[in-house]
């Protein structure tokens, strides 16, 4: 029954690229919560642009769309879903660390591994992972070191409170930042894990202000606990200047509790350059009202260079893996919404830059750029 099994998978796979055929993209991420929605949106919006156009050597291009919720162990079930389906060529996502790790390992593992490339998943342990795994966001390795240079260098900060949610990407941000900012010269009181199941963060910062208080807070958490933290901030009447990483994103939204927040981001909506303002004309055309963040900003850059990919060398999982490899190499790097993408030996972008965003009157603008 096995040997009838993988032959069966293995004729797909040889009639998997037949003209004619639309060429299937995964898209993965939690798409349910607010973090995911502008990364369908922008993928939804280059698929469109590009069938409009004639596809890819002739072929439409077609999205399978599935719902990780940022659980691991859905991330793994749609992972094999998606590596048994012939038609899927390449995975765009996942949106996380923790789901990324997880299922770059199987796509990995699989008879015929598929290339993924995450618009977000910016833990520094991802890096090297897969051969098959790239993405095309900054890890947090960059990500905390500008949170320490703007919070010593630009802000004056000399003692600094941090708030993390105990994952891989809070971890990696506080690592990361405290490693610099101490470098400065700066003072770290204190280090905390955000423990969601209080939904309170008044014991955090009551610490703080019990060890002296700090000049700066920094919130390596995702947006829900920082919206939680900002609600406590206020309520205690600390004034600290509060900065974090670009899991934060979307935070613009609630308001003034948000004002003056500081985010360092891969991309904002307001980059100059007359592609970018093309895309975020388009995105706000197909979805009034609204602007990208950086996961639907990368996620159109995604699709776009991979219909690259599959027109240089069809639509063959392994070609497209060894051609995403060379980008930036042998192949010409990227130019996209988000910037410049080429990728090193271990699937990273090093040097894609952060940008500094603050939050003014219910937007997140660019206040600072390398």
């Amino acid at each position: 029954m096995r040997f009838v099994i993988r032959v069966t998978l293995a004729l797909a796979f040889v009639g998997c690229s037949r003209p004619g055929q639309p060429i299937v993209i995964g898209l993965a991420a939690p798409f349910s919560q607010s973090r995911g929605v502008s990364m369908q949106r922008a993928a939804e919006l280059a698929v469109s642009e590009i069938n409009a156009k004639g596809g890819v050597r002739g072929r439409r291009l077609e999205l399978r769309i599935r719902d990780d919720s940022a659980s691991e162990g859905a991330a793994l079930r749609i992972a094999e879903d998606f590596v048994e389906d012939a038609r899927i060529v390449a995975v765009v996502g996942h949106l996380n660390s923790a789901t990324s790790r997880a299922a770059a390992q199987l796509y990995r593992a699989a008879s015929h591994p598929l290339p993924m490339i995450s618009p977000s998943a910016s833990s520094p342990d991802l890096s090297g992972l897969s051969p098959y795994f790239f993405r095309v966001c900054p890890s947090d390795l960059s990500f905390g070191q500008q949170l320490a240079h703007y919070a010593y260098d630009v802000l004056a900060a000399r003692r600094a409170g941090v708030i993390f949610v105990n994952d891989d990407y809070g971890r990696g941000v506080r690592r990361t930042f405290v490693a610099e900012f101490t470098r400065l010269g700066g003072t770290v009181t204190e280090e905390d894990p955000y423990l969601p199941r209080v939904g309170s963060a008044e014991p955090y910062l009551s610490r703080m202000v019990a060890s002296g208080g700090a000049d700066a807070l920094v919130l390596a958490t995702d947006r829900a606990s920082a919206e939680i933290v900002l609600r406590d901030r206020a309520q205690l009447g600390l004034t600290w200047l509060t900065l974090g990483g670009d899991g934060l994103t979307g935070i613009e939204a609630i308001g003034p509790l948000a004002e003056g927040l500081r985010i360092t981001s891969a991309y904002l909506p307001d980059r100059p350059g007359e592609k970018n303002a093309q895309f975020v004309a388009a995105y706000a055309q197909a979805n009034p009202g609204q602007y990208p963040d950086h996961r639907g900003a990368g996620s159109y850059d995604i699709i776009y260079l991979l219909a690259r990919a599959i027109e240089r060398v069809g639509a063959d999982r392994s070609a497209i893996r060894d051609y995403l490899a060379n980008v930036g190499g042998s192949e010409p790097a990227f130019d996209g919404v988000t910037g410049r993408i080429a990728f090193d030996a271990k699937g990273d972008v090093p040097l894609k830059p952060v940008v500094i965003g603050v939050v003014r009157s219910g937007r997140l603008v660019t206040e600072r750029t390398p």
